[in-house]
């Protein structure tokens, strides 16, 4: 077994933990003897950098995980300051970004399945702003997101993890938008139960 996580600091995440924390420490803790896992993922990385990993694929690879698309999210925040006119407007102006996110993570979705091998993708999970109402709007909008994640993933018999079950509580993160120690295992763990026993078609993992 050898586990390759792709994606961006929710698999990258040791610069945010102490030594150990990380996701990818955790995930060769759960896994067999004998099975490996490789971090390909960095932190900071959106959607136009998924190629470049993929092409880094090894060639040994059993099983391919993906968390991709919160930085593209996060480019798109000053949105929720725009002033509207109506409600009608700001969901006309969500659904813009939605339809342009879609677009590119059925890219995604699409280069994933063609790896040919067991594949999951995450949705994002709910950012930890410490302002609530912030917090409120900001989880509302990637309601749009995530939905989008779930119909590519689905559509193309994929796995999904979400995110969002799997990092539940404060203590999940380092920071508003990085998962910390607790969170990562948990992360981890997910991953761990997704690559002991690949489901067939599409399927939700916690």
């Amino acid at each position: 077994m050898h586990v390759v996580l792709l994606g961006d600091s929710v698999f990258d995440n040791a610069a945010y933990v102490a030594d150990g924390g990380d996701v990818l420490s955790a995930l060769r803790r759960l896994l067999p003897p004998g099975a490996t896992a490789t971090l390909l993922a960095r932190d900071g990385a959106t959607m136009d950098d998924l190629p470049d990993q993929l092409v880094r694929l090894p060639p040994d690879v059993t099983h391919v995980v993906v968390s991709i698309g919160g930085n593209d999210a996060l480019r798109q925040f000053d949105l929720l300051d725009s002033p509207v006119r109506s409600v009608a407007e700001a969901l006309d102006r969500l659904a813009g970004v939605r339809d342009r996110f879609l677009a590119r993570y059925t890219a995604v979705a699409d280069a994933i399945r063609a790896t040919g091998r067991p594949a999951a993708l995450c949705t994002i999970y709910e950012p930890r702003f410490p302002d609530p109402a912030l917090r409120r709007t900001a989880t509302a909008a990637l309601t749009l997101l995530n939905d989008t994640i779930t119909r590519a993933v689905f559509a193309r018999a994929l796995v999904l993890i979400d995110l969002r079950l799997v990092c539940a509580r404060d203590e999940d993160f380092a920071n508003p938008i990085e998962p910390s120690a607790a969170g990562g295992g948990r992360i981890a763990a997910a991953v761990a139960r997704f690559a002991a026993r690949p489901p067939a078609g599409p399927t939700v993992v916690t």
